[in-house]
């Protein structure tokens, strides 16, 4: 009895394998006390709940700051900035020619340089420097102070936003991180909120007309040099800040306690096992779904092993498979949610990358109106119908509501691609709406200034989904943490937007209430709607071929795929040229991450 008992127990301890891969009284997960370590737990929700009220709201408030510091030289040219500085108008339009220039052609390095440093370190560093840079715009008085000043912004600036997001992606699992991307990139239409707002504020306290001396009461100051002082000082001090806030990890989270430390890392490893077919694959028939939610069409028969390659590959693999491969986990063995190192596979296989070329381009014809609009909304408002005549501090006012419209737009389109757990049909919807905007704006005369703001209104409602979406795809669907923050930062590419901007609003289309930049950004919003279908039609298709050429496998090959990358597959012509590029960079044979044939891109 007794050895039956023992046996029994024996069984039972085998059997106990968790999403680690390891025995119970080998991690110290598995005992009873921890069946909390699971989705939509108390942990769970108490660990989501610190990061979302912790963590994403200091990271917003570094965006905002950020798109505020870009966007505040346009509320200063509503009050005289350039006449008051000894420029011409055309001046302002050249630097920030040149801004978007060296902070476009900087993304992957700052994004490259921002991983191998890490966010803690980069990030603060360099918010610092570019606060100092906005501060010193109140002493500008020749045009090469202008655009130098302008210069530095930008490359201080390049690697924010996809150090950030990356930083931000190791903290939440896929289909949790479209809102909380939304909550922080929206803080773009927010800046142009709070920047309308304050402008309002500050032009009404300091308003003088431009090239008149500022009155003694006022301190010498004019409003546009109060702005800047205020945006450049409020950065400064929230940047360092930053050093001490920012955890490097999440097991060195100052406001986590020890076993949400421990499952903050280990819901993230969890999610990215559920993104492959394979793991999909060898469930049980009652929990057969693909990581969005529909029917694995890949399942022919249920896996018989007794070690769930969903819960921990590696285990699995030891012991279905022979010893003589090789081992290659399909998550990195160390910390996931450490946001430093790179390595060249990294940035080799991220430039190979042919999907991300793609949504670059019509990435950057998506982003034109967000970028337009982020800097010269409150000189478009102002010309929106010239007959009006409206003061600075009317027109800055005014151009919080449309931004606004963005942001709530924005948060409830997230909220929509992660319930859903799809990305490019939102983004579709989104550049729809901007689409009626665009076409409403060039088609109401300029005489109907009321039906030509609702039509701005209605147009940057629109304007702020396809950009983060399209982050959230990348990051979705980019397994390996270096990799994705490389493709972020070529991603940041998109910015490329901006440096249209110099020719598109132009002082001299003021006059016609910005008649023909609305066209041709119609045009570009159009080519970047139908850029989209193909890519939405073009992944169906590869998964599609995925699901063909795998479902014919065995299950050795499967594991064997899901494992190490290097089952021999059907290649077309484009993939050969892939492969010989891999070689030529050095690069192995072996297909990682997203490139493995079990891995199901999402939609």
């Amino acid at each position: 009895m007794e050895t039956e008992q023992t046996e029994s127990r024996l069984l039972r301890d085998d059997e106990r394998v968790i999403d680690d891969g390891l025995l119970e009284d080998e991690d110290p997960l598995a005992s009873k006390e921890d069946e909390e370590f699971t989705r939509g737990s108390a942990l769970d929700r108490s660990t989501k709940r610190k990061l979302d009220f912790v963590l994403l709201p200091f990271l917003a408030l570094l965006f905002l700051l950020n798109s505020v510091d870009k966007s505040n030289i346009g509320n200063a040219e509503t009050a005289g900035f350039t006449t008051d500085a000894g420029l011409a108008p055309g001046d302002l339009n050249v630097s920030m020619g040149f801004f978007f220039a060296f902070f476009v052609a900087l993304q992957p390095v700052g994004a490259a340089l921002g991983r191998k440093f890490g966010m803690v370190r980069w990030v603060p560093a360099c918010m610092s420097l570019w606060g100092l840079c906005t501060l010193l715009h109140i002493w500008v008085r020749a045009k090469w102070q202008l655009i130098l000043l302008r210069i530095t912004i930008a490359i201080l600036e390049s690697g924010f936003y996809p150090t950030t997001v990356a930083y931000l992606s190791l903290f939440y699992t896929r289909y949790e991180f479209a809102v909380r991307l939304s909550l922080f990139y929206g803080q773009t239409a927010v800046a142009g909120v709070i920047g309308g707002v304050l402008s309002w504020a500050v032009f009404s306290g300091y308003e003088t007309r431009p090239g008149q001396d500022a009155p003694e009461e006022h301190g010498g100051l004019r409003g546009w040099q109060v702005l800047f002082l205020l945006e450049g000082c409020l950065t400064m001090a929230v940047a360092l800040l930053g050093f001490f806030w920012l955890p490097r990890s999440a097991d060195t989270a100052w406001f986590f306690n020890d076993r949400q430390k421990i499952w903050a890392e280990k819901r993230i490893r969890m999610d990215y096992q559920d993104a492959s077919i394979f793991n999909n694959a060898s469930r049980t028939p009652d929990s057969r779904s693909s990581s969005h939610g529909q029917e694995d069409p890949l399942v022919r028969q249920p896996s018989t092993s007794r070690y769930d390659p969903d819960t921990h590959p590696d285990e699995a693999h030891r012991r279905l498979l022979n010893e003589t491969h090789p081992p290659e986990p399909s998550t990195p063995p160390n910390s996931l949610t450490a946001h430093a190192g790179l390595t060249k596979t990294d940035i080799l296989t991220a430039f190979l990358s042919p999907k991300i070329y793609h949504l670059l381009a019509v990435n950057i014809l998506s982003s034109i109106p967000a970028t337009a609009f982020s800097i010269f909304l409150p000189l478009v408002i102002t010309q929106l119908s010239p007959s009006l005549n409206l003061r600075p501090s009317e027109s800055n006012l005014l151009s919080a509501p449309p931004f606004a419209f963005g942001a709530t737009l924005l948060f409830l389109f997230a909220r929509w691609s992660d319930k859903r757990r799809t990305r490019l049909v939102p983004i579709l919807v989104g550049l729809a709406i901007l689409l009626v905007g665009l076409t409403l704006t060039v088609l109401v005369p300029l005489s109907s200034y009321i039906l030509r703001y609702a039509a701005l209104c209605l147009l940057l409602s629109g304007s702020f989904i396809a950009s983060p979406l399209t982050v959230a795809w990348i990051t979705n669907n980019t397994p390996e943490p270096g990799k994705r923050a490389v493709l972020l930062g070529i991603n940041g590419w998109g910015n490329l937007a901006g440096v249209f901007l110099s020719v598109l609003f132009t002082p001299k289309d003021r006059v016609n209430g910005y008649v023909r930049p609305f066209v041709i950004t119609l045009l570009c919003a159009v080519a970047s709607f139908a850029g989209y279908v193909v890519f939405y039609v073009l992944l169906w298709r590869e998964n599609r071929w995925r699901e063909r050429v795998v479902g014919g496998w065995s299950e050795e090959e499967r594991e064997r795929e899901g494992r190490c990358g290097d089952v021999r597959i059907p290649m077309s012509r484009g993939m050969v040229l892939l492969l010989r590029l891999r070689r030529w960079a050095g690069l192995e044979e072996a297909r990682v991450g997203d490139e493995r044939l079990t891995f199901r891109y999402g939609l």
